[in-house]
Order: structure tokens, then C-alpha cells, then sequence
């Protein structure tokens, strides 16, 4: 088990929509309503196991997909059915709190999710770092001729008077804005996806134009093309961050060597970008290439439960 820094607890509740097919977007079959408490699961005789059917809730950005499916498909193999949720970044912390949800493992703290996680760490279980050594950041291809934040003031027509953003629930979007009036740039924050800035940073690429994203590390995109962070000087994006697992109080009572690997669980960022970097394939399945990747891994899983 690793050794990590606990926390306190957490608050409030939300209903989570499955998508209607009856699986997540990150490729996991649903094995239970959505509204049904993720702590109502049969009782199974298994004494290491417990309650069987786990809930993982997790956020559309690549990172979250790609852990949340290792963390699932590691389950899986230990014996439990587990169903993955998508939500929006404060539905997760509310879902894990209330336990409509068993755990997360997309917690982007001490800074980035700060304030969900104020409001609901009375009710929460932090298991602490599963990734350490974390980035976020305004992000510029490498051939525009700025680097830092106060420079984009005087370039605002080259970048289209914009900084393409991602969904307007996202810290980082709640920090970009900080960004804009604390820097006073004359640039309007746009909200979208991960999907729809990264779309755009592509085309941006492909013509050679200037375009300043919401970005962060570990993310496929610093492997498929040249990119650079703008300097902070305000220090407004904080230092380097941890991506941590939270749980549902009383998950550990009640699914005990679920709560013992997600407790255990812990990877690197490069281990992350293998799993991203598949994802990106044609016709690839984030369900099935982290199946591949735990199978592969066995000495690495092995070591999150124990």
C-alpha cells in the first residue's frame, strides 16, 4: 500500500445520467441505474470482496478516461462489477460524497478543484496522490514568438481576441478567468470540451496560425504536436499538482479489496500517456485498451493491492 497524506471528508447530492445506450462515454457497460445508491449493492460471500458492484464517476478529459478505465479494468480482474459514470467535474465530488458513487479517481488538487472540494470533504474519503507531478496552464504552439501570460496583451488580434477553453465547469476554467482580469488581457475565455479545444488547436497547427489553449500535463496532445506553456508570473495556475482518489465513506467496510487497490492505486505520468496515446487510435476502446495495458502491467497492478 502506498504511503500518502490523508485528508478530511465531505457534502451535497445529484442525480447521474448514463447514456442511454447503457454505457459510459469512456466505454464501460452499465450494470445499475444511475440514481440507485452506489452503497446498495447484494452482499456477496466473497470475504475479501464485499459488495461487488462498484461505481467509479469520472469527467470527458483524456487523463480522467484513461485512469478511470485502468482503476475499472484492475477491478474487474479482482472479481467486482464495475459501472463508470460521466459527469461534470462538481457532479463528481457530489457523487462520491453522497455515494451515488463509490469513487473517483480525476481529483485534480490541492488547487485546481479546490472549491468542490471544500464543499464536500466532510463527506469524502481522500486516499490521497494516484499521479503526482501534475501541470496546467495557457498553451501555444511552439512557433508562436511570446512566452509568458502579460505578452498575450499586445497580440490579442493574432490569437483572435480568444483563449479556447474547455467545459465551463472545469478549475482550470475558474483559474483562466482569474488569468483574464488579474492580467487584464483583452481576450474572451471561450468554453467548450477537451474534445472541441483540442479540434481547434489542430486546425490552429495545421494552418500555422496562433491560438492559446487551457492546457495541462499529462495530456496526448505534448506527444502528437510541439507546444509550450506561457509563463505565470502571478503564480495565479499554482505549482505542480496531484491527481488523488477520493471514495465514499464507507466503501471501505463495505467492498474492502476494492477500497484496498484503489487506495494502492498509483501510476506515472508516462504510464498515463501509454494509456492516452492508445486511446487515440483508430478505432480504439478505452475500456479494451486499458484491459491490454493492466494485463501487460501485472507487476505494476499487482502492487496496488498490497
Amino acid at each position: 500500500m502506498k504511503t500518502k497524506p490523508r485528508f478530511g471528508r465531505y457534502v451535497p447530492v445529484l442525480a447521474l445520467a448514463v447514456a442511454a445506450a447503457g454505457c459510459s462515454p469512456a466505454g464501460a457497460p452499465s450494470s445499475q441505474g444511475a440514481g440507485a445508491p452506489a452503497s446498495s449493492a447484494t452482499p456477496t460471500a466473497d470475504s475479501g470482496l464485499g459488495k461487488k458492484d462498484i461505481k467509479l464517476a469520472y469527467v470527458e478529459w483524456s487523463s480522467c478516461v484513461a485512469a478511470t478505465n485502468v482503476a475499472r479494468a484492475a477491478l474487474e480482474q479482482k472479481g467486482y462489477n464495475v459501472q463508470t459514470v460521466s459527469v461534470s467535474a462538481a457532479a463528481m465530488y457530489e457523487a462520491v460524497a453522497d455515494g451515488d458513487a463509490d469513487a473517483t479517481v480525476c481529483a485534480w488538487l490541492p488547487s485546481t478543484q479546490a472549491n468542490y472540494y471544500a464543499r464536500t470533504k466532510d463527506k469524502l474519503d481522500n486516499l490521497g496522490p494516484n499521479l503526482v507531478g501534475t501541470r496546467l496552464g495557457l498553451v501555444v504552439p511552439d512557433y508562436v514568438t511570446i512566452d509568458s501570460i502579460p505578452q498575450l496583451a499586445d497580440h490579442a488580434a493574432q490569437f483572435q481576441g480568444r483563449i479556447v477553453g474547455i467545459d465551463p465547469g472545469a478549475g482550470e476554467m475558474g483559474l483562466t478567468q482569474q488569468v483574464v482580469e488579474q492580467y487584464k488581457l483583452p481576450l474572451k475565455l471561450i468554453d467548450g470540451s477537451g474534445a472541441t479545444m483540442t479540434a481547434a488547436l489542430k486546425s490552429a497547427i495545421d494552418n500555422h496560425q496562433w491560438i492559446v489553449v487551457t492546457g495541462w500535463t499529462p495530456h496526448w496532445m505534448w506527444a502528437r504536436f510541439k507546444l509550450k506553456y506561457l509563463a505565470d508570473p502571478k503564480g495565479i495556475y499554482g505549482t505542480a499538482e496531484d491527481i488523488d482518489t477520493l471514495a465514499r465513506q464507507g466503501l471501505k467496510q463495505d467492498s474492502p479489496d476494492a477500497y484496498a487497490l484503489l487506495d494502492g492505486f498509483h501510476w506515472t505520468p508516462e504510464q498515463m500517456q501509454q494509456v492516452m496515446d492508445a486511446d487515440r487510435e483508430p478505432d480504439a476502446r478505452p475500456d479494451e485498451v486499458a484491459k491490454q495495458w493492466v494485463r501487460r502491467h501485472a507487476d505494476v497492478v499487482g502492487g496496488w493491492s498490497h
